[in-house]
């Protein structure tokens, strides 16, 4: 079995598991230049170029695994949404959902083909082998829906948490209904042969922890239900420490930690459950003595829980230099 599937079944493997977030992407100049003339969705749904990309991090840096190259919109544009990626403001909702007849519209939209998807897949898994698995993944309910609702990013998603109280009934349909495609995206890579599936629940740190267990844990459960039993489920979000019991207790096999949370403090919280994190993205740009230190430091840490995969507390900032991940992944793979 692979060191990370090793991690994520609650047993340490003889070499510590290594991915990133976002290691497929912005960093790399391969991939800026395979990515050249095509926008981020249209690259997501060529299945060739998506592949790739997916592959490129694989073989630059020896990580234990691949992120499949793809988007959390990727599911609203195969259902017909509008929406764009625009550089500098991320993606761009051109009708947001506010009323009741909004969510109406919506969510006569139906989940797409995904065929495109399925085939992208293939082809990483083809090219990947026995050893090293693919990663699938999805954006949570509410996180899709913070971006229908607001129409973009937001930095306290006050529309959508308006929302989710002034009409309850709305806002349990619009969730919903991400929960499906959501739902119905993990199903594809992983039927295509994805080996594991990430669920990100980028903006759930907004909540309360009343409004989270209310209104948008029952949704999450429902999303990450679609591959139960199938692969290990990995869930993640930011600004989360209040919410990692409830995130845990949806039914998953590990919780992703990010840089804000130490892991033996995660670990405590989460007694018996796999960890993946939390290096500091920001340490990738402060030279290597600190950030060799910092990542010693986290994977101290990391062994207060049952076992642990080495990741990034968050996505790696497109500034990056690659030789620093290269170099990081052999100094853990060490550890």
């Amino acid at each position: 079995m692979s060191s990370l599937l090793t991690a994520l079944s609650g047993h340490r493997p003889a070499r510590l598991p290594v991915w990133f977030m976002r290691q497929a992407g912005r960093s790399l100049p391969e991939y800026l230049e395979a990515r050249k003339g095509t926008s981020i969705l249209e690259a997501c749904l060529k299945p060739e170029l998506a592949a790739e990309i997916t592959l490129q991090p694989v073989r630059r840096h020896g990580v234990d695994a691949a992120i499949f190259f793809s988007d959390i919109m990727t599911p609203l544009v195969l259902a017909g949404v509008d929406v764009d990626i625009q550089p500098g403001i991320g993606p761009v909702i051109a009708e947001p959902v506010r009323t009741a007849a909004d969510v109406d519209r919506l969510v006569a939209h139906e989940a797409g083909d995904p065929s495109a998807i399925a085939e992208a897949v293939r082809l990483v898994v083809a090219e990947l082998g026995e050893e090293t698995p693919l990663i699938g993944f999805a954006g949570a309910p509410f996180t899709l829906a913070a971006y229908l609702v607001e129409g973009r990013g937001s930095r306290d998603h006050l529309a959508a948490r308006a929302m989710m109280h002034a009409d309850p009934e709305g806002w349990n349909r619009l969730l919903g209904w991400c929960a499906d495609i959501s739902g119905a995206f993990l199903t594809t890579q992983v039927d295509a042969g994805a080996r594991a599936v990430q669920l990100f629940d980028s903006w759930a740190g907004s909540l309360t922890r009343a409004d989270y267990s209310n209104y948008v844990a029952p949704h999450s459960a429902r999303t990450l239900a679609a591959v139960e039993g199938r692969v290990p489920r990995i869930h993640f979000g930011t600004g989360t420490l209040h919410l990692l019991t409830d995130m845990a207790a949806l039914g998953v096999e590990a919780m992703g930690i990010d840089y804000r949370t130490p892991l033996d403090e995660a670990a405590w919280l989460l007694p018996g459950i796999p960890l993946q994190g939390n290096i500091d993205p920001a340490l990738l740009a402060a030279g290597w003595d600190a950030l060799r230190a910092h990542a010693a430091d986290v994977v101290d840490r990391g062994r207060a829980a049952p076992a642990h995969v080495v990741n990034l507390g968050h996505g790696v900032p497109p500034t990056t230099d690659p030789g620093v991940l290269t170099e990081l992944v052999a100094f853990l793979h060490e550890l």
